[in-house]
């Protein structure tokens, strides 16, 4: 018999939200505990949902068999290693941390813990659904425009650790090379880190991937062009549509499989087989999530952010 755990989420904000009602729906797991610094929101969230509403950290760990991260990115850390230190398996948002030195503490007390640490780019499902990571060629190029418009939310972090290190992290799952130069350009428009950035990495195997992304764009725009040297993929990531002219057969219907309806939902359940031992790693790992910051924080020295 399946041993139900006992969830908890930390951040009561629109993320935090999100995992909460996940949660809530999945099975083999109960949504326990919400914390937030704020306890009325914690309640507002918690409540409804059925689950304790926490502003005191320990207290909130001694709840609970798992964690769910999703405060600020500049927050991540902090509460992901007061859980890993208390033995529990986390799932971080995106970006795992803000600086390499406090993703590599997580790896750190994530392996000493002996728990997964899960990372939530989601946009790995969707490949992971269209059959796109079989491909048994590496690419030679990848084109990727992740476009966003104004809004107030993720102003702590930069473009680059908000929108582009969703398609960092798809290139490197494409791609077996490591990054060996970085260069582009980028600026700061109406917040105080970078606002829009078009960068290009260089790979020490000859794939050259070009990220263009903004949150100050006129119109939502999510694209994706990986070429082999067979054939090209391009994506919509929008409309969920896409063109293949290799010779390998993708998965016309993905939208329709529980992974191309629900990335979300696939990515904690991953988390949550992995914590059973039902899977060997989430979908998403720590190392994984912590290799995509370093070459993030790469793009923003780069361009001078």
């Amino acid at each position: 018999m399946t041993q139900t755990l006992k969830a908890g989420v930390v951040g009561a904000g629109v993320f935090g939200g999100y995992h909460a009602k996940k949660y809530a729906e999945l099975p083999d797991v109960v949504l326990a505990a919400v914390f937030d610094v704020d306890l009325a929101r914690a309640k507002a969230l918690a409540e409804p949902l059925g689950a304790r509403a926490f502003d005191d950290m320990d207290a909130f760990l001694a709840a609970v068999d798992v964690v769910t991260v999703a405060t600020p990115a500049v927050h991540h850390a902090g509460a992901a290693l007061a859980a890993l230190k208390a033995g529990k398996p986390v799932y971080s948002e995106k970006p795992l941390a803000v600086s390499p030195e406090d993703a590599d503490k997580m790896v750190a007390a994530a392996a000493k813990a002996g728990v997964p640490l899960a990372c939530g780019h989601q946009e790995r499902v969707v490949f992971l659904a269209m059959g796109l990571l079989d491909i048994p060629e590496q690419p030679l190029r990848l084109e990727a425009v992740r476009r966003g418009t104004p809004s107030d939310r993720n102003l702590d972090v930069s473009v680059v650790l908000d929108l582009m290190i969703h398609d960092i992290d798809l290139a490197l799952a494409l791609c077996d090379g490591e990054p060996v130069a970085v260069d582009g350009e980028g600026a700061i428009t109406r917040s105080t880190s970078l606002d829009w950035v078009k960068t290009e990495a260089t790979f020490d195997n000859g794939f050259t991937a070009v990220f263009d992304s903004s949150r100050v764009a006129e119109a939502r725009e999510r694209t994706m062009k990986v070429v082999y040297p067979s054939g090209e993929v391009e994506i919509d990531f929008l409309t969920r549509a896409f063109r293949n002219t290799t010779p390998y057969p993708l998965i016309e219907n993905f939208t329709e499989t529980p992974a191309g309806k629900d990335p979300l939902g696939l990515s904690v359940a991953g988390f949550l087989a992995a914590v059973r031992g039902e899977a060997p790693r989430p979908v998403v790992t720590g190392v994984e999530a912590a290799r995509a910051l370093d070459l993030a924080l790469a793009v923003e020295q780069a361009v001078g952010g």
